[in-house]
């Protein structure tokens, strides 16, 4: 069912208030982290708690980053040209799926999402300046500080990623490959860069920049 409590950025009250009001006691749909989500051509998701991934295929077999969904943004295959069009839990995921006959029917609803698709255009520009840079350690930079703003939680050593991040996430997040972000992440931390705490989760101190 339907939980406030697993939102925490102040730009969303707004639009989950809307959607409590309007789908009362409708359930949400649970994804475990890596699963592949089910997407359809009428339909948008909207992302309740976690972390989507979502991406293409290359001929080559490659894959290659779209953006990264976050607490109430929506995506789905109305919502893109790109085809083939793949979303998967980057971690334990909680979605919505609206029709897009709900949301022609609600204009409130319409204006609400379009403010959560301007986040995700900021961010998509931001993915786009971030897979341009050459070396992987600035992909990877990048991609934290990208997660900071995104997910992150203030602590009193700096800021918390709110979700556990495997490498293996993190290299196919950026075209590398496991074992390059093992020992680009063991390097950012000699450098104190980052800091891995006791529950595996990703903490940036305050001094930690785009090189």
């Amino acid at each position: 069912m339907l939980n406030s409590s697993t939102l925490d950025k102040s730009s969303q009250p707004d639009l989950r208030q809307l959607l409590e009001e309007l789908y009362e006691g409708r359930s949400l749909q649970p994804y475990k982290t890596g699963q592949v989500i089910r997407m359809l051509p009428d339909e948008i998701l909207v992302v309740y708690r976690g972390v989507v991934q979502i991406g293409t295929l290359y001929d080559s077999g490659d894959e290659a980053l779209l953006g990264l969904v976050c607490p109430l943004m929506p995506f789905g295959l109305p919502l893109s040209f790109i085809r083939p069009y793949q979303a998967a839990a980057m971690s334990e995921v909680d979605l919505m799926r609206l029709s897009m006959s709900e949301v022609d029917q609600s204009p409130l609803l319409a204006q609400s999402l379009f403010h959560q698709l301007t986040r995700r255009l900021q961010q998509t520009e931001a993915v786009l300046a971030m897979v341009g840079y050459r070396r992987v350690e600035d992909r990877l930079r990048h991609l934290l500080l990208l997660l900071k703003e995104e997910i992150g939680l203030p602590i009193t050593s700096g800021t918390r990623l709110s979700i556990r991040l495997t490498h293996q996430q993190l290299a196919n997040a950026i075209g590398t490959t496991r074992v390059t972000v093992t020992r680009l992440l063991s390097q950012l931390q000699e450098e104190g860069w980052l800091v891995v705490d006791g529950t595996r989760h990703i903490v940036l101190p305050p001094h930690a920049k785009a090189a």
